[in-house]
C-alpha cells in the first residue's frame, strides 16, 4: 500500500526514534501475547481425546456424562475424580466403621452403664426380636470402569482469574508464595506454590496471580483504547460542530461544556454506581461522559482556524455539503492533535479503571484487575509476589505508552516535518 509523501516522512521519523519505536513493539507484543489470554490460562483443557474422540473444554462447555461420568453439571477437570474418570479408574473405596477410634465418637456397651438406673434407659435383648441383626459393610462397592486410553492438553497456567482450587500439593492456598517460607506456628517450612502451578502464587482467595494479571493487563489495555476512541469520536463530532458553525453553537457548546467539566467525575460515578449494577459497560459509559472534553477543544480550534482557508471558501463556493467539508477536507487537516494525544488518552483511561478499581468503585469481583491486584497488595504488605509484578505491570505499561506518545508527538511535530 502507497503511503501519502508527508505520512511517509513523519513514519520514518518515528521509526528513527528508537526508545518510541521499541517501545511500541514490546507493547504490541505484550497486547498480542495477552489478547488469547484463554488459551494462556484456563482450568479447562484445550483439547482432550479419549479413545480417540476429540473433545474441546475451552470452547464447548460439557458435562460429567459426556466424559462416561454420572452428574449432569460441568466436571471440574483439575480435580482427582475427573482425571479418574477420564481414565477409567475406579473410586477409591470407602470404609463404614461404627466406631470411629479417630475422633472417639462412637456408641459402646459402657456408655449406658451410668445412665440406666438414674434415666431409666435400658437395652434388652427382647428389643431386637423383631428386628434382623444385619451385619456392617466394611466396604462400598463401586462398579468397575474399563480402563481408557485418554490425551489431555493443557494451557501454559492451569489456573483462570476466579478459579479457587480445593486441592493442594503444600497443603496452602490461600496467600501461597512462590517460594518457601516458614510455617505460621513455626514448625517446618511451607513449600512453594510452583509445585501446585502458581507461579506467582496466590491471593488473599486463592486465586492465582499470574492468571490475574495477565487478564487484568489485557482488560485494562482494552478498556484505555476503547475509552480513547469513543472519547476521540465522540469530541471530534463535538468540537468539529463548534469550530465549524461557530455563533451561538459554538457560544452554547462552550458553556454547555464548562458546566458538564465543572462536575468531578468521581462524584458523578458514585452517584449512578449508587442505582445501577456496576459492571465493564456501566462504568464504560459513565468514564465517556466526560472523556470527550479534552480533544474536543483542540478538535474545535483546528475547525476555527481551517475553516477561514481559501480552500474551504471554494468547496462552499461550488456548494458542497457542510458535513462532506468537515469530513473531507477540515478533519483531516485537523488530526494531528487527535493522533498526537491518542496515546496519552488511552494512559488516562488506564489509570481511571485502575484508580477505581483501587478505591472499589469499578468492576466488581471476580472480574480480573491491576487496581484490585494493588489494593491487595496493600492490604497485605507480607505477600510481596502480589504487590510487585503488579506495579511492575502497570509502571512497565505506562511508561511505554508515554515514549510512544512522545514518539508520535515529536514526528508529527511540523516544525521536524518541513
Amino acid at each position: 500500500m502507497k503511503l501519502n509523501k508527508e505520512l511517509q516522512v513523519k513514519l520514518d521519523i518515528f521509526q528513527k526514534d528508537k526508545r518510541a519505536y521499541f517501545s511500541f513493539l514490546v507493547l504490541a507484543f505484550l497486547f498480542i501475547a495477552t489478547l488469547p489470554a484463554e488459551l494462556i490460562c484456563n482450568v479447562r483443557p484445550i483439547v482432550i481425546i479419549v479413545e480417540g474422540k476429540p473433545f474441546f473444554p475451552i470452547l464447548i462447555n460439557y458435562n460429567e456424562k459426556d466424559f462416561g461420568g454420572s452428574l449432569p453439571s460441568e466436571p471440574d477437570y483439575k480435580s482427582a475424580r475427573f482425571l479418574r474418570l477420564l481414565k477409567g479408574l475406579p473410586e477409591p473405596s470407602s470404609t463404614v466403621s461404627l466406631v470411629d477410634d479417630k475422633n472417639s465418637f462412637g456408641l459402646q456397651l459402657d456408655d449406658f452403664e451410668d445412665e440406666d438406673e438414674e434415666l431409666g434407659f435400658s437395652i434388652e435383648l427382647g428389643d431386637f426380636e423383631n428386628s434382623p441383626i444385619v451385619p456392617p459393610t466394611e466396604t462400598t462397592s463401586v462398579k468397575p470402569l474399563a480402563p481408557r486410553d485418554a490425551w489431555v492438553l493443557w494451557p501454559p497456567i492451569r489456573y483462570d482469574y476466579k478459579y479457587i482450587p480445593t486441592e493442594s500439593l503444600t497443603g496452602h492456598v490461600v496467600l501461597a508464595a512462590p517460594y518457601r517460607t516458614p510455617a505460621r506456628n513455626g514448625d517446618g517450612f511451607i513449600e512453594s506454590s510452583w509445585q501446585d502451578g502458581h507461579y506467582l502464587g496466590t491471593d488473599d482467595r486463592g486465586r492465582d496471580v499470574l492468571a490475574r494479571l495477565i487478564y487484568g493487563f489485557r482488560i485494562s489495555l482494552i478498556f484505555g483504547a476503547s475509552l480513547a476512541i469513543t472519547g476521540t469520536l465522540i469530541g471530534c463530532l463535538i468540537g468539529g460542530a463548534q469550530g465549524f458553525f461557530g455563533g451561538w453553537v459554538d457560544l452554547a457548546g462552550q458553556r454547555m461544556t464548562e458546566i458538564w467539566g465543572s462536575i468531578p467525575r468521581l462524584y458523578i460515578l458514585i452517584i449512578l454506581s449508587s442505582f445501577l449494577v456496576p459492571s465493564v459497560l456501566i462504568l464504560f459509559l459513565i468514564l465517556n461522559l466526560t472523556a470527550w472534553m479534552g480533544i474536543a477543544a483542540y478538535i474545535r480550534a483546528e475547525f476555527l482556524k481551517i475553516r477561514n482557508f481559501e480552500f474551504i471558501k471554494a468547496a462552499k463556493g461550488l456548494g458542497v455539503s457542510n458535513f462532506t467539508i468537515m469530513r473531507r477536507h477540515i478533519l483531516p487537516n485537523a488530526l494531528t492533535p487527535v493522533i498526537t494525544f491518542f496515546p496519552f488518552e488511552v494512559t488516562a483511561g488506564i489509570f481511571a479503571l485502575v484508580s477505581l478499581d483501587f478505591l472499589n468503585l469499578g468492576v466488581p469481583s471476580p472480574a480480573p484487575s491491576i487496581g484490585e491486584l494493588l489494593a491487595q497488595g496493600k492490604n497485605n504488605l507480607q505477600a510481596l509476589w502480589i504487590l510487585l509484578p503488579t506495579f511492575t505491570a502497570l509502571t512497565s505499561m505506562i511508561t511505554l505508552l508515554t515514549f510512544v506518545g512522545e514518539g508520535i508527538r515529536n514526528a508529527f511535530d511540523p516544525r521536524k516535518t518541513l
